[in-house]
């Protein structure tokens, strides 16, 4: 297995390619070279014939856009980019992790995507996904333990940024698939408010819930990458000052493994020590109500989504997939409509709780525990479940490790708080370290 690579976090690479401290070509070139040295064990990114041309001529483009980049020029500059394998990019097919025709995915390039390009990105390729962004892994391995998963569905966006070959990758979320691979893989993800990212050129699997997201190494590469993704990113609204931070004690917490809430029980350690104020709050107590609708709803918008390419091509769905597609057509009407009601309702008594604690955000374990053993699945999301069901911002940050393996907590702010979170997530990263 390569080493862990530790360049420069994606702030500072973009200011030191903006400003000629690095060079750009020297840069990219360098990241081909790690694409190609890591993928026989980590295989973060989806196999590309020409990949060198291609980004070559990514790079031309920029150079002749903004030939003097240190007077105006975008907040990203240079910074690589690799793109979960179920969004859109112009210049790449989208495979969705499966082996279905490519055309049958082929849309125009996702926002997110076009984004991060006007911002100065470079896409250095489409990163590994499981299969149609479910159960069904990829072949992408953990940077940190080759025998070990990244998490996923997200992997290869995971796997990439932890070893340290793009400063910035993008994921989607639809029950853990951004907050527990960054966990596993020890680095940050956030998952925005849901609608804040326009989910078009991505192809679905629960449109009710399904979320754009981003990985970085740090939380203010994640401000940077929100900054451009968002829809009405305001910074001047970040607040100064600490938050309270709400332990969602009760069911919900006891989901984790012991070893994880070990972990999780020294990082509140850390924080109150730095002067935080950590509160326990009684909540989630119908934890498995709201995993039980979750997972009906999003089966059964998955099989609106596949009805037709399963008609055609079911043989070649793997079994969790199939099985999901089942799954979703035996939903009634009745279920479909509890988890369509339940994903406000639950926000709004999150909400009402997080009023007459007198919290800020939330604080829980990002996973479980550290990456379990073995390739074929990747992991338990329930940690990650009720936020995404109630639409919540949320970001995992880096917490220590268990057995040299990384885990990470996840802070969860109200809807539309994006930027209070993530400058947050500044002082709360600082006091994890």
């Amino acid at each position: 297995m390569a080493s862990l690579a530790r360049p420069l976090p994606l702030a500072d690479t973009a200011d030191a390619l903006r400003a000629g401290r690095l060079d750009l070509e020297a840069h990219v070139e360098a990241a081909l070279s790690r694409v190609e040295e890591t993928q026989p064990d980590l295989r973060a990114f989806v196999p590309e014939p020409g990949r060198a041309a291609r980004v070559r001529a990514e790079v031309a483009a920029l150079r002749a856009r903004w030939p003097d980049p240190d007077v105006g020029g975008p907040p990203l500059f240079g910074a690589l980019l690799g793109v979960k394998d179920i969004i859109a990019a112009g210049g790449l097919p989208t495979r969705a992790g499966s082996a279905l025709p490519a055309d049958l995915f082929a849309m125009p390039e996702a926002t997110a995507v076009s984004r991060l390009r006007r911002a100065g990105a470079i896409v250095l390729g489409k990163t590994v996904t499981t299969e149609f962004a479910y159960l069904e892994a990829g072949a992408t391995a953990n940077p940190h333990d080759p025998r070990r998963t990244p998490g996923g569905s997200s992997s290869g966006s995971a796997a990439a940024v932890a070893a340290g070959i793009v400063p910035l990758a993008l994921g989607t979320q639809t029950i853990g698939s951004v907050l527990r691979p960054a966990a596993y893989c020890g680095v940050v993800g956030f998952k925005p408010s849901y609608g804040r990212v326009p989910s078009d050129g991505v192809l679905p699997f629960s449109r009710s819930i399904d979320t754009v997201g981003a990985f970085t190494q740090d939380a203010a590469g994640a401000a940077l990458a929100a900054a451009a993704l968002l829809d009405g990113w305001t910074p001047a609204a970040a607040p100064t000052g600490r938050p309270s931070l709400g332990v969602p004690r009760g069911p919900y917490l006891d989901q984790a493994e012991t070893e994880g809430l070990a972990a999780f029980e020294r990082a509140l350690a850390r924080l109150d020590a730095a002067g935080f104020r950590v509160i326990e709050v009684e909540a989630l107590a119908d934890i498995q109500a709201v995993n039980e609708r979750h997972t009906d709803l999003i089966a059964a918008e998955f099989a609106d989504v596949h009805r037709a390419w399963f008609a055609e091509w079911g043989a070649l769905y793997r079994g969790g997939s199939a099985g999901t597609y089942d799954r979703g057509r035996g939903v009634s009407a009745a279920a479909r409509a509890a988890g369509l009601a339940g994903r406000a309702e639950l926000r709004d008594a999150l909400t009402r709780r997080m009023a007459a604690a007198g919290i800020d955000a939330w604080i829980s374990p990002a996973a479980a525990g550290p990456a379990p053993l073995g390739l074929e699945a990747t992991g338990a999301p329930w940690m990650n479940l009720p936020w995404t069901h109630a639409g919540l911002p949320a970001v995992a940050l880096p917490a220590g490790t268990v057995e040299g393996m990384p885990v990470g907590v996840q802070v969860v702010a109200r809807a539309g708080d994006d930027e209070r979170l993530l400058a947050w997530a500044l002082d709360i990263e600082a006091a994890l370290r």
